[in-house]
């Protein structure tokens, strides 16, 4: 038994699961640029009105110095402590199909522990598949498709999906340790790593959340409502037109993105690209890491159009 006590305790009058649901599975911890991983869980969190089956346990698994649990001083006393949740739901998407959702931070301890603890479940309700997200930043530009690399069983899926096909080593996640274990039990299990354009991985970018979204029905049959988070993107990057239109240096990087991203995209049309982007070369990049910050900061002060409603 891991100290404190169990990995994680069934909740009361849980909803009854149907056998073979689709898993997905979305942690934030390690990387989450463009904030896509947390914009989906906050998506499914607000409008999909998940019904919680399974609480995991953060004494055994959180890292509280870390990652620390919000409290709320109101004038004289404290209030609505709120640590943060990994948590297995019964979800509905936007036509009624049900699913299993995993959400919440990335464990701190106990991978192996918590691997074979979702393997349990996934025997449990006879998973029919596994389908994870996250986001990395990447030299690419904000003014192509966001690209994705694929990983898993799902044959179709990378051949229709994955634009960049690295061999590489990276640092692991729980979802990495995840995809290997479920590949090895026999599983269907989906990878699905969004490349972010690295001078917007700082913010939270609604074009990320639904990318990430979009990715998740073409793995699961599943249908969300985008409308309105494509109407908060088309806002967001008038924001970012804005700032790049007053700022050569920030469009003079920009385009020399468009450019290796089109000839990268032109050597893999023709079949000749090769397994690496190596056409993107960010330390040629002109000062990229000032960039991103005056484009955060310069997203940061607008108001949104809720706000500049309100004062006019």
């Amino acid at each position: 038994m891991p100290p404190f006590g169990p990995l994680y305790e069934r909740v009361a009058n849980a909803p009854v699961v149907p056998e073979g649901l689709p898993l997905v599975v979305l942690m934030t911890g390690f990387t989450d640029a463009g904030g896509a991983v947390s914009g989906v869980i906050e998506f499914a969190r607000e409008e999909l009105d998940p019904q919680l089956i399974v609480k995991f346990s953060n004494d055994v698994l959180l890292d509280y110095r870390a990652r620390r649990p919000i409290v709320t001083f109101d004038q004289d006393h404290l209030i609505d402590y709120r640590p943060p949740r990994l948590e297995l739901s019964l979800v509905h998407d936007a036509l009624g199909q049900p699913f299993l959702l995993l959400a919440g931070y990335e464990p701190d301890f106990g991978w192996d522990a918590f691997a074979r603890a979702v393997l349990e479940l996934r025997d449990e309700f006879d998973i029919a598949s596994v389908t994870w997200v996250h986001s990395i930043a990447m030299p690419v530009p904000h003014t192509r498709t966001l690209g994705v690399t694929v990983s898993g069983t799902r044959g179709d899926l990378i051949e229709a999906h994955s634009i960049w096909r690295p061999h590489t080593q990276v640092p692991a996640t729980v979802g990495h340790l995840l995809e290997v274990r479920l590949t090895e039990a026999g599983a269907s299990v989906t990878g699905f790593v969004l490349l972010v354009p690295h001078y917007l991985a700082d913010t939270d970018y609604p074009g990320a959340t639904a990318a990430a979204l979009e990715k998740l029905m073409s793995s699961t049959g599943l249908v969300f409502a985008l409308d309105d988070l494509r109407e908060e993107d088309r806002d967001y990057l008038d924001r970012v037109e804005e700032q790049i239109e007053s700022n050569e240096e920030l469009a003079r990087m920009v385009r020399g993105l468009e450019e290796r991203y089109d000839a990268y995209a032109a050597r893999l049309a023709s079949g000749a690209a090769p397994s690496g982007m190596g056409t993107f070369d960010e330390a040629a990049l002109p000062s990229a890491d000032e960039l991103a910050a005056e484009l955060e900061r310069y997203l940061a002060s607008r108001p949104a159009e809720d706000d500049k409603g309100a004062s006019s």
